[in-house]
């Protein structure tokens, strides 16, 4: 039942009814016309009709506010000085519209509409860590009902490595990362007993094709055969295990990163994501 069939009881209305409102002149059951010549016009467009499209994106005064920084009506004051930019540009004018692509920037510091969000998911075997739909099944498409934040992943893992692996919009977080690292604990296993000599080697630091190549800590596996390592390492690239063994005549047949930061795998099965408490994202601000 409509709003209009519902605010007439007892009156008959739809086509051919006399429902009319009070005050309305009716030749006979003859269509009412509604009086457009009064209507208000919109703020966005003076001609009265929207030139908004669906997916142009929001008022930039909207995205500020969304933010959390401020209120609409402070975003035009803050707009109009000239303290917001859009993609590296000053922008004064009211009723901007904001993509989801774009880089908005408050006083020189990024902002974003959305909420603050990390995702840990414990990643499974044969399932690629980018974006590319050539790659087939994706970390991405684990996650696709983790939330409606735009995260990204934060680093790489092998499509055959299997652990944790972050998903974030927190770009202060992923700034961070990308300069100073983040520790990650890996169980190696390799295709032969590592030598103690090559397990010193690794420790210590060499270069592969002139570049220095460093860890935090490299050990034997307890109670397992010496195939099996434990490597701590900050880089957060995707060959750099592979690396360093095959420069020792190595092959790494299994990857699994067990700690990422102060993050572990405990209650979470592989296959499966959470979203961080608090707690957890406050770790990372003291690593």
């Amino acid at each position: 039942m409509s709003r209009r069939d519902q605010g007439s009881k007892g009156k008959p209305s739809g086509r051919g009814g006399n429902n009319v409102r009070k005050g309305s002149h009716a030749r006979g059951n003859a269509p009412i016309k509604k009086d457009t010549s009064k209507l208000p016009i919109s703020r966005e467009n003076k001609g009265g009709v929207s030139k908004k499209k669906p997916g142009d994106g929001i008022r930039l005064n909207k995205y500020i506010a969304n933010s959390g920084i401020c209120s609409r009506r402070e975003a035009d004051t803050y707009i109009a000085t000239g303290l917001v930019t859009v993609n590296g540009k000053i922008i004064n004018e009211m009723g901007f519209q904001v993509k989801p692509t774009d880089e908005v920037k408050f006083d020189g510091r990024r902002i974003n509409p959305e909420p603050v969000t990390h995702i840990l998911l414990n990643k499974p075997k044969g399932v690629a860590s980018t974006n590319s739909e050539s790659k087939g099944l994706t970390v991405m498409d684990l996650i696709a009902n983790a939330t409606s934040a735009k995260v990204k992943p934060v680093g790489r893992l092998g499509r055959n490595a299997t652990g944790l692996f972050l998903f974030t919009n927190d770009d202060v977080l992923i700034n961070k990362i990308h300069k100073k690292g983040m520790s990650r604990l890996f169980h190696i296993e390799l295709d032969k007993n590592l030598k103690g000599d090559d397990l010193q080697k690794i420790q210590e630091g060499f270069k592969i094709d002139g570049k220095e190549v460093t860890v935090e800590e490299i050990k034997y596996v307890d109670n397992a055969p010496k195939k099996e390592v434990g490597l701590r390492i900050k880089n957060m690239g995707n060959s750099i295990i592979r690396d360093i063994f095959e420069h020792l005549n190595y092959q790494v047949v299994r990857v699994d990163c067990v700690t990422l930061g102060p993050l572990t795998k405990k209650d979470l099965p592989r296959g499966r994501w959470r979203t961080l408490t608090a707690e957890e994202i406050n770790l990372f601000s003291m690593a």
